[in-house]
Parts: structure tokens; C-alpha cells; sequence
């Protein structure tokens, strides 16, 4: 590091920042690209070396003052983001450290790289649309869970018009993808505030979202949503999401149809939720119907219907699981 920061001595940050504004749109050139790659490296391996330093070169506040202002003035960071498919893996690496060190940087009780950001709310379109491609999924998801750690940056992801693009990649695209993907909506529905309402005011949206993702003929779509929706339906706050969920058959059905699919781990799930209906004491007529018409067929489901139950590891987890899982059962066979 002390080589690449001799090499680049004579560039002040604003220099740095500057000559990446320059360099990085035109990665796209087929003609230049790969010395461009390279320059392009040195500059951003230089840029976090003043916000880092290393063994032997303390970071100086003054040039970290000087490089974040240039970033802000410039957009850098938006150019970042829409140039990460065009770099290499260490580059892509350097990239969320840049942007995820400069979101963490405080002056007292400023932090104005989220101050910059809450301002350019497109280059969160930018990040959820980047989920897309696998090359850089795990830089994009990085990044977007650092943003969502602060309750102003969140907001605006979740309220805004791309938050439903999630629910398109969960269904579309390769097993990193939806992971990642998937990871990061929990991170915003389980926040403290915020989701409560987006999913109060946006609940038969995203209840049919949900519904589709549960057909999905992907096994880790299907079951991650299983088991998102249980999260969700359980908590106190999602009161009015799981009021509605709960009182449509069509959801009833599509639980009771999943509860016999060829997977334990998807029973298993929609068991988490087929006891919500179950345990509702407020049922609806046509929810209430259909489980009265299907009582024996489901008293005989389940009175042999079990899960694989977990490796304790000598711990005794799984056989407290298994205890559970057999007396949530009891209740459910009782209440039928």
C-alpha cells in the first residue's frame, strides 16, 4: 500500500477523486479499457489508503475532509455504483470500503455522507437495480444493508417505487441473487421503523407479491418466503398485515396446499403459518368454512405429518425443536 501511496504522492484527494470522475465513465471503451482498469485500481486502492491509512501511514483527518467533499461535489459515488460491473474483483472490494467508510464518517453529530445521499435518492435506484447482476451482487448488497442502518436512508429505500423490484429478483435470478436479495428485505422489513406502515399501507400489494413468491418453482424462493411471511405475521406491530392475510381463503389454500409439498423444510414452513389461521380467534365465514370442511382430511394430515428434526450437536436443541414443534401441533389438532 505504501508503494501504490509513493506512486500517487503527487495527487491531492481532490486530484484522486477528480481523475476517477474522468476515468470511470469511459470503462465502457473497448479500445482503452484494460490500461483504464488499471488506473482506475491505483486511484481507488490510493483513496482508501488516506481514508485507512496503513502500517506505516496514519489517516489525516484534513484529507479525508477534502477527499469526502470532492466525492459529494462530483457525485462520485453514484459514478462508483454504475461503473462496479466494469471493474475488477479488488476494485469492486475497494469500492464498498470507499463508500461504506465514507457513510460511517461523523463530524459531531453530523453524518453527511447520509446527509448527501438522503439528497440523490437515485442512487438507490441504482443499487436495488444492480441485484440483477451476480458479478456484483454481494458489493451491491453490502452497501445497500450499510445505508439501511440509518433510519433516514432507509426510509427512503423502503418508500420509494423500487422497493417492489426486490420481489423480481427473489423470483429471477440466480441463487446468489435471490439470497442476497432476500437478505436484504428482511434487514428493511424488520426494522423498528418504517416497515410497520410501508407494510400497512402497501399489505394487499405485498401480500400477493408474497403469494407469487411462494409458487415459485425455485426451492429457496419458496421457502425464504414462507419464511419471511411467518416473521412477519408474528409481530405485534404487523398487526393490520397479518389481520389481512389471515382472513382471505385464497392464502388458507395456498398454505394447506404447501403443507403437502415434497420438501420437510416448505412443510415445515407453511406449518408456521397454517397455525396463525388456525390460532385466529376472529376467523372469517369463508376461512372458517374451509377448514370445517377439511377438518378429518386434516386431522389425518397431521396427526402423521412430522418434521426432520435438527442435529443437536450434543446441545439438545433439536429434541426442545422436536418438543415444540409437537406441542404446537397438539394445539393445532385440538383447535381443529
Amino acid at each position: 500500500m505504501s508503494f501504490l501511496f509513493s506512486r500517487n504522492k503527487q495527487k491531492t484527494p481532490q486530484d484522486l477523486v477528480r481523475t476517477l470522475y474522468d476515468q470511470l465513465p469511459r470503462l465502457d471503451n473497448t479500445s482503452e479499457r484494460r490500461k483504464l482498469i488499471e488506473d482506475v485500481s491505483r486511484n481507488l486502492a490510493s483513496m482508501k489508503l488516506i481514508l485507512h491509512g496503513d502500517e506505516t501511514t496514519d489517516p489525516v483527518p484534513d484529507q479525508i475532509a477534502l477527499l469526502a467533499q470532492e466525492v459529494y461535489s462530483t457525485d462520485l459515488l453514484i459514478l462508483l455504483v454504475k461503473s462496479l460491473p466494469y471493474l475488477e474483483f479488488d476494485s469492486r472490494k475497494d469500492v464498498s470500503v470507499v463508500f461504506t467508510t465514507l457513510l460511517r464518517r461523523q463530524i459531531g453529530n453530523r453524518s453527511p455522507t447520509v446527509d448527501y445521499l438522503a439528497s440523490k435518492p437515485q442512487i438507490f435506484d441504482h443499487l436495488i437495480a444492480s441485484h440483477e447482476n451476480s458479478d456484483i451482487v454481494l458489493n451491491i448488497g453490502s452497501i445497500l444493508r450499510d445505508c439501511i442502518k440509518h433510519q433516514v436512508l432507509a426510509k427512503i429505500i423502503i418508500w420509494g417505487a423500487n422497493m417492489w423490484n426486490f420481489f423480481d429478483f427473489l423470483d429471477n435470478g440466480a441463487f446468489e441473487n435471490v439470497t442476497d436479495a432476500f437478505t436484504t428485505l428482511l434487514e428493511l422489513l424488520s426494522l423498528p421503523e418504517n416497515a410497520s406502515d410501508w407494510l400497512a399501507a402497501n399489505h394487499a400489494t405485498f401480500i400477493n407479491k408474497m403469494g407469487t413468491l411462494m409458487n415459485s418453482k425455485s426451492y429457496i424462493t419458496k421457502r425464504q418466503s414462507l419464511k419471511l411471511m411467518s416473521q412477519l405475521i408474528c409481530e405485534r406491530k404487523n398487526y393490520t398485515l397479518m389481520f389481512a392475510y389471515v382472513n382471505d381463503p385464497e392464502n388458507l389454500k395456498q398454505i394447506m396446499i404447501l403443507l403437502r409439498d415434497k420438501s420437510k423444510s416448505i412443510q415445515s414452513e407453511a406449518f408456521n403459518i397454517f397455525k396463525i389461521f388456525v390460532a385466529n380467534p376472529k376467523k372469517t365465514k369463508p376461512v372458517y368454512d374451509i377448514l370445517v370442511k377439511n377438518k378429518f382430511k386434516l386431522i389425518e394430515f397431521l396427526e402423521r405429518f412430522n418434521i426432520d428434526k435438527p442435529s443437536s450437536n450434543g446441545g439438545g436443541s433439536g429434541s426442545t425443536q422436536t418438543e415444540m414443534f409437537n406441542e404446537e401441533k397438539r394445539f393445532v389438532l385440538k383447535q381443529i
